[in-house]
């Protein structure tokens, strides 16, 4: 079995065009579908459903694909473990919406330690992330620890999460010093659609006590929620990393929420292999060179 073949495949799988994953794997359009057929004819199993275009994976080819993304994976670890010495290149972080406000720090802490990494952070969903560091698409993430990390993976706490009530100050809850959850709910609403984990957790805790949310506005970003608040037509739910990193600004007031929730944890994960991958070595030790945990406590009630 030839690599080369692998990565048409899975190429193919992740950009689903013949043409596209050709351009993607530097060769032309009838290399790209030779070298999958000769893959086919070595499996004795046909692995993708054509027309006279791409339509899908068959389910030998849905089987394979895992087990040919970590295939192709390792082989670029075990590249990297022996070519680099120190770490170098590009080193891909992702991370969930909330947990974002931590990229910063653990950032500047993994560069410090290796300074000829270049860092690339990306947003994404706690499912994608697992699916990315399963196929070995990332180097790390920041996630949701609870309940456990996923199997075959290793969790460092970074920071534990509250949720916090935003508005825009000048409204009728500048004379407050908390709001309750049944006011908290009443409010027009902006939050993260039913695609984040967060939101997901959120809808989890507002059930428990007896609400069901209908948002007047949802967005894929925090960013996005923070505009909408500033316009003063919206109250959102958000985590309290986002406090801190927006203390200072005018239009915006944090309440907490009462009677208050019990804290998540969020932190590091990576591959829990053995031996350890070189860039989830350099990724945990850069987590416990320091303690995130504690930095974001209850804030002011002036802010």
């Amino acid at each position: 079995m030839q690599l080369r073949h692998l990565r048409y495949f899975v190429t193919l799988a992740r950009m689903r065009h013949f043409a596209r994953a050709a351009e993607a794997c530097g060769v032309s359009q009838p290399t790209l579908s030779s070298g999958l057929v000769a893959l086919e004819q070595e499996f004795g199993r046909r692995l993708i459903d054509r027309d006279r275009r791409f339509v899908g994976l068959t389910p030998h080819g849905e089987a394979m694909l895992p087990w040919a993304q970590q295939i192709l994976g390792a082989m670029g670890a075990m590249t990297a473990a022996v070519a680099e010495t120190p770490l170098e290149g590009p080193f891909t972080l992702a991370a969930i919406p909330a947990a974002l406000p931590l990229v910063g720090r653990f950032g500047a802490a993994l560069l410090a330690a290796n300074p000829d990494l270049v860092l690339s952070v990306r947003s994404s969903t706690s499912r994608a992330i697992e699916q990315a560091l399963s196929a070995l698409e990332i180097d790390a993430a920041i996630t949701y620890l609870d309940p456990e990390p996923p199997a075959g993976m290793k969790g460092v706490p970074l920071a534990t999460e509250d949720y916090l009530f935003l508005t825009r100050r000048g409204s009728r809850f500048d004379d407050l010093n908390a709001i309750t959850w049944d006011d908290a709910v009443a409010q027009d609403l902006c939050l993260l659609d039913e695609t984040m984990l967060y939101r997901r957790m959120l809808d989890r805790t507002l059930a428990a006590r007896g609400h069901v949310v209908r948002p007047r506005a949802t967005a894929d970003s925090h960013v996005a929620l923070f505009a909408l608040v500033a316009s003063g037509a919206f109250c959102a739910i958000v985590p309290d990393s986002y406090a801190h990193l927006l203390a200072g600004l005018e239009w915006a007031r944090f309440l907490p929420l009462d009677p208050p929730e019990a804290v998540r944890r969020v932190g590091l994960l990576v591959l829990d292999r053995d031996p350890a991958l070189p860039r989830a070595r350099a990724a945990l030790a850069a987590a416990r060179a320091f303690m995130i945990d504690g930095i974001y406590q209850p804030l002011p009630l002036s802010i």
